[in-house]
């Protein structure tokens, strides 16, 4: 990337793009960063990566830490990005019925959309306990091992699954971790019979998953929806109760997106 970046034979205007988007991609990969940093990580000198990086502070699109020299993205990138999503009013009709959730559970509730072969979390409610699950906004996680991430492939079109788990891979994160791409289509024949995902500490040491699909009109998953406990908070006698509200909440997203045909639990 850096002798693309760096390529003399790269018309300016072309060359100058590259840098752009190298420079945003790392600020995306660090929360912030110095120009220092940056110049070394990205082969470029200071004097360039402190010009691009004051003319994206001017536009909005990238912030200053007050008194230092240490920079981040603005919030205008994730105004932008939310365009990208698979429905634009996605995340402005989950807000509500996620705050909810996490008002009657207590704990973590994720929203995740596809992207490659990995999931991304596109919105989060925190816990309102010390103890949570550690995630952000923008984090990608693998399919394999999260309840987003089974229940997005659980519910969809058999050909594009396995086009997309074709680029996944099925790397081992915990000792539960599901890392065979045969007993992962067992496990997704499962969540789809019972109407709900989990990941049981797959991904992360001492945490719990329940999660469930969000349909747009076309009746597809257009993303996931979860609930996330520390093993120790998690009560498997409650856990059904914890699915019917999150199946009722996906009823409410899904039916203002369009899908007339809502496939999960009673109406």
């Amino acid at each position: 990337m850096d002798e693309d970046i760096g390529d003399s034979k790269q018309p300016e205007s072309v060359a100058a793009v590259l840098k752009v988007f190298a420079i945003l991609n790392a600020l995306g990969e660090r929360s912030d960063i110095g120009i220092t940093d940056l110049s070394v990580r990205l082969a470029m000198p200071k004097a360039t990566v402190y010009r691009f990086l004051q003319t994206m502070k001017s536009l909005g699109y990238v912030r200053q830490e007050a008194d230092s020299e240490r920079y981040g993205l603005a919030m205008r990138m994730f105004e932008i990005g939310a365009k990208a999503l698979p429905s634009p009013d996605l995340v402005d009709l989950a807000k509500h019925p996620m705050q909810m959730l996490a008002d009657a559970t207590g704990e973590t509730v994720h929203l995740g959309s596809l992207i490659d072969s990995e999931i991304i979390y596109i919105h989060k409610v925190d816990s309102r306990h010390m103890l949570g699950m550690y995630s952000r906004v923008g984090r990608r996680a693998p399919l394999h091992c999260t309840a987003i991430g089974k229940v997005l492939m659980a519910w969809e079109h058999p050909e594009r699954r396995d086009r997309i788990l074709d680029g996944a891979e099925f790397k081992r994160f915990r000792d539960k971790t599901i890392t065979d791409r045969t007993a992962f289509l067992a496990e997704l024949a499962q969540v789809k019979s019972q109407g709900f995902g989990e990941d049981r500490e797959e991904f992360d040491d001492h945490i719990r998953c329940l999660g469930v699909p969000i349909f747009d009109r076309l009746g597809q998953p257009i993303a996931g929806m979860s609930v996330s406990f520390p093993t120790f908070r998690f009560d498997e006698a409650k856990a059904p109760d914890v699915v019917k509200m999150l199946q009722a909440a996906s009823r409410d997203i899904s039916e203002k997106l369009g899908c007339t045909k809502f496939p999960l639990g009673a109406p």
